[in-house]
């Protein structure tokens, strides 16, 4: 792939339509948003190079660092598919003045290890609305913090967010990793769709456990209020892959519209029709 290389990415300089936004889907919970203006937002960007047959689907990074200086990097969560120091230290390298969101815990982290510094970070918290350029970042809770003890479920072992990002006008929500019951937590989804999301993109597994089973997962993107659901966190490990389209019949059964990305391509969301549009 020529993008790979040198110069930067075409999604980069794609040219959209007033109130538009992209998405290009990495792999994983990997993400990068731009709207009309240009501003470029990476989510929890995870590109490490050591990639073993035994634990990786694909042999070569999705992408290349230099080939994508964003003006902002969002985090979910302080786990190292998600918060990757290895990546952000390249991301730095090619955008030495980007500005790094997230929680305390992944803001620490980058500090601590990468060449990021804390002048140049944002910790936020659930509840908050922060200005990232032309974008705005709404944070919410993705695990409450102290777990579900009448499920079983221990508090997480770092706080978890999710974001609903204002992007030209559609709102994109990225769930980040829930918890396996999400959507049995009103104070959740509701927090989400009191932001009235246009496109969601939801971790989920079938068998896990951590995360909420498609059946759970199509229930939370109804209570979330999402117009077009997407499926999220697959396709980069082998022993946490599943198949999409398993996914997709269960929201669809729900009366959510799906629209699967494939790895490592974007999408082009419009107000009027977000999911079927037709670039």
């Amino acid at each position: 792939m020529a993008w790979y290389g040198w110069g930067m990415h075409p999604f980069t300089q794609l040219s959209l339509p007033a109130g538009a936004a992209a998405v290009h889907w990495f792999e994983q919970a990997s993400f990068a948003l731009t709207d009309a203006p240009g501003t470029l937002l990476l989510v929890d960007p995870y590109a490490p190079h050591e990639r073993s047959a035994e634990r990786f689907i694909h042999a070569r990074p999705p992408l290349n660092e230099a080939a994508w200086p964003p003006r902002f990097v969002l985090f979910t969560h302080a786990h190292d598919d998600h918060t990757n120091s290895e990546t952000v230290a390249r991301i730095h390298a090619a955008a030495p003045r980007a500005r790094y969101l997230g929680p305390q815990e992944s803001i620490d982290q980058i500090v601590a290890e990468t060449g990021v510094e804390a002048g140049q970070c944002t910790a936020v918290v659930p509840g908050q609305r922060v200005a990232a350029g032309t974008m705005a970042i709404n944070a919410v809770y993705a695990k409450p913090p102290v777990g579900d003890p009448a499920a079983g479920i221990a508090p997480p072992d770092t706080p978890h967010y999710g974001y609903v990002v204002e992007a030209g006008a559609l709102r994109i929500y990225l769930s980040g990793d829930p918890i396996n019951n999400f959507a049995d937590h009103r104070s959740l989804t509701d927090a989400v769709a009191e932001l009235r999301p246009d496109v969601g993109f939801f971790t989920n597994h079938p068998t896990e456990g951590e995360f909420p089973y498609f059946a759970g997962s199509a229930r939370m993107a109804r209570l979330c209020g999402v117009r077009t659901a997407c499926p999220a966190h697959y396709q980069c490990f082998v022993k946490r892959n599943y198949d999409p389209a398993e996914w997709a019949a269960a929201v669809a059964a729900e009366g959510v519209a799906t629209h699967i990305i494939p790895r490592n391509t974007h999408h082009v969301f419009t107000s009027h029709a977000p999911g079927v549009d037709p670039r």
